[in-house]
């Protein structure tokens, strides 16, 4: 864990309790409950709390266990107060650590539970997602397969134009299909917030030219002529996801989800109008809203059309920004969501 997120906790941790009393129980709540394998914070604090990524600020370390912002399966999580009567969780070590040999300090042999289900978006931790209008136009691209092959695969040759001379032999690049364009509601086809990328390949240089050589390692998908190829970075991309709510005003909208469905459900991968130009940071929590249905007033109005107010459908986390967009995963789905349904801050 990151310095910058270690801090983080703490200065949240030692805020939140002055809030404290904001964040309701579940009527419902137990007083204690053991942590199980496959568990994350957010399931955890969800049979604790109505607002369950509001976990860190009802969140208490015990001074005594080492890497206490770490929780592990066979750990109990209870339920305490404070003077004030405010809720706290508190968290007690459950499995014994075990001594590996030859080692003298004993470990623990575990793996520490998530904030979020990792598994439903780690296919976009790695990888580029979201490409600009510049990236686009200056990407460097594969002009042949091997033998004037116009689709390749892992373990096939392809030669590509505009790689950076002069790096190392076997850079590694990742193969990038360019898809839908991201637009805001109505836009106008210029207005364009970045590009889909969709990950195709991983591959190497062998030898760099005009056009260079390449060979693909991995592929998730066939390469074709025309696919764009970018140096292949170590993105260190945080993994912790503290939930917060954003300290500004935030208006935006869903304009895309990720695996193309009309109506997304719980565990989804959303694509948000608002990226770090907007101030989006990992971790931002947005509640999603519908537009109010439009009725006729027959009754006391004589057929005015009314607006209905708009109605809360779920709670999305954002887990990967970008310059002008955000992905963010639908944490709870009160009701089904839509393409364009606001989001604002919880």
């Amino acid at each position: 864990m990151s310095k910058r997120l270690l801090l983080g906790l703490l200065l949240c941790f030692g805020v939140g309790m002055a809030v404290a009393d904001t964040v309701k129980l579940k009527a419902d709540h137990p007083d204690r409950y053991v942590v199980v394998k496959g568990d994350t914070l957010w399931d955890i604090s969800a049979r604790f709390l109505e607002s369950p990524w509001r976990w860190p600020e009802v969140w208490s370390f015990n001074p005594q266990i080492k890497n206490p912002h770490l929780i592990y399966p066979g750990d109990v999580v209870y339920l305490d107060y404070d003077a004030q009567g405010r809720p706290i969780l508190r968290v007690q070590r459950g499995a014994p650590t075990v001594k590996l040999s030859p080692k003298v300090r004993a470990e623990r042999v575990d793996t520490p539970i998530a904030t979020i289900p990792l598994n439903a978006i780690s296919q976009f931790l790695g990888q580029p997602r979201v490409l600009s209008e510049r990236e686009v136009k200056d990407a460097a691209y594969i002009i042949s397969g091997k033998d004037l092959r116009l689709v390749s695969g892992a373990g096939d040759v392809i030669y590509g134009r505009r790689l950076v001379p002069g790096q190392d032999a076997k850079s590694r690049y990742v193969v990038l299909r360019v898809g839908q364009p991201y637009r805001n509601k109505g836009a106008s086809r210029g207005d364009i917030l970045g590009y889909e990328a969709l990950h195709v390949a991983d591959a190497i240089v062998e030898e760099f030219g005009d056009p260079s050589t390449l060979r693909i390692i991995h592929s998730s998908r066939e390469a074709l002529v025309g696919d764009k190829l970018l140096p292949k970075g170590v993105e260190g991309v945080d993994q912790a996801f503290l939930p917060h709510a954003p300290d500004m005003p935030v208006e935006g909208n869903i304009i895309a989800v990720v695996d193309g469905v009309s109506r997304i459900g719980q565990y989804q991968t959303v694509v948000l109008n608002k990226g770090e130009e907007d101030g989006m940071e990992v971790g931002h929590v947005l509640a999603v809203y519908q537009s109010g249905a439009e009725v006729r007033d027959n009754i006391g109005a004589r057929g005015e059309r009314v607006t209905l107010p708009d109605v809360r459908a779920g709670i999305v986390l954002v887990f990967r920004t970008f310059d002008r967009v955000s992905y963010a995963l639908v944490m709870e789905a009160e009701k089904d969501m839509r393409v364009y349904d606001s989001v604002r801050n919880p």
